[in-house]
């Protein structure tokens, strides 16, 4: 069996696992990314909104579909509320595709259709097209997503999951919010439309310990648009896939570091995790650079930078997330202040 060597194996060659390798292959390491998929970015499993911080990489990558100005948040009353939210709708495709040509630009290689199977401390096992290969890196980076077989391969137990349902649907008339919508219908998630030029993003997550059933509910939440006169009848284009909401996990092993969705650097009321994918895989990949160069302390710093960075806003959101699973299917679920509590949007949310 062919054994390969390299400085770091990235496995996920997502905004986490491409950031990673461009700063590796920057600092001079030999990187080797994998990537299950067959083509980087597809297919697209995301609802496509970025906040501006992300402007440079959404610039970089040439992704810049529209801005949006506002959120509005609809209650399970109807009532609406209206807030400030600017923020970027993007090509997730070619944000992610962009961003993994930078890296081998910088000089990683990039295998696709290439799944990692195992890891024993010292080589991984990857099973390609024609066959398998030992990989055998000085260094290993999960950036492989939520359902991460790195994480697993290193000892880590499942995360918690919160699936999602989307349709792309023609858009009717130009749009610049992003819309909420907060129900006992989707327990443990939310539902949205997000503006997409001439289409929108139109989808929902929930708990299947709730609700396994995202068909129906994702189907009137589309009749309701409808009615209000925001969105055509066709389904162009369907997709979901799942965001983990458990909380950041241990992110530094014996020789391997976790980044992204892998290491649960997922908001857990919104779901967002595009941002600290592109942060945190890019300081992975610094540290690991580091490390590899004699500093014995980079890797523990870059889990405290990554603590210090998302952990209050990812510990309130797991908070919030415990108190609406008390209430879920219950008659206090569709009560507008017990949403309030749980949403980014009202002062509540933030309230000790």
């Amino acid at each position: 069996m062919q054994t390969v060597a390299c400085d770091v194996l990235v496995v996920g060659a997502g905004p986490a696992g491409a950031s990673a390798a461009r700063v590796l292959a920057d600092a001079g390491q030999k990187v080797l990314v994998v990537e299950r998929r067959q083509a980087v970015g597809l297919p697209v499993q995301c609802a496509e909104f970025v906040p501006m911080p992300l402007m440079r990489a959404v610039h970089e990558t040439g992704s810049r579909i529209q801005t949006v100005s506002g959120m509005l948040t609809v209650l399970p009353s109807g009532a609406e509320c209206h807030s400030e939210f600017p923020g970027i709708i993007i090509d997730r495709a070619r944000f992610d595709q962009g961003l993994a040509d930078k890296a081998v630009q910088s000089g990683a290689e990039i295998w696709l259709r290439a799944r990692f199977r195992s890891w024993d401390g010292d080589q991984a096992r990857i099973v390609l097209d024609s066959g398998e290969i030992r990989v055998r890196p000085r260094f290993l980076v999960g950036a492989d997503g939520p359902h991460s077989p790195v994480a697993e391969a290193i000892g880590l137990p499942p995360q918690k999951i919160v699936f999602t349902r989307q349709y792309t649907v023609p858009l009717l008339n130009p749009y610049e919010d992003t819309d909420i919508f907060l129900s006992d219908a989707f327990p443990g998630g939310y539902g949205w439309l997000f503006p997409r030029g001439p289409v929108a993003n139109l989808g929902l997550g929930a708990d299947r310990q709730f609700e396994s059933d995202l068909k129906s509910p994702l189907e009137d939440l589309h009749r309701q648009m409808q009615e209000r006169g925001l969105v055509g009848p066709e389904v162009l284009a369907r997709t979901g896939g799942g965001i983990p909401v458990g909380g950041i996990r241990p992110m530094v092993h014996d020789r391997a570091v976790l980044a992204g969705d892998a290491a649960g650097l997922t908001h857990p009321i919104t779901g967002a995790g595009i941002p600290a994918a592109v942060i945190s895989g890019a300081a992975a990949g610094g540290a690991v650079a580091a490390f590899l160069a004699g500093d014995a302390g980079a890797l523990e710093s870059y889990a405290e930078d990554m603590m210090d960075q998302f952990g209050p806003a990812i510990s309130r959101a797991a908070e919030r997330r415990r108190s609406l699973e008390s209430i879920w299917r219950r008659p206090e679920a569709r009560e507008d202040h017990a949403m309030r509590s749980g949403w980014i949007a009202f002062e509540e949310y933030f309230a000790a």
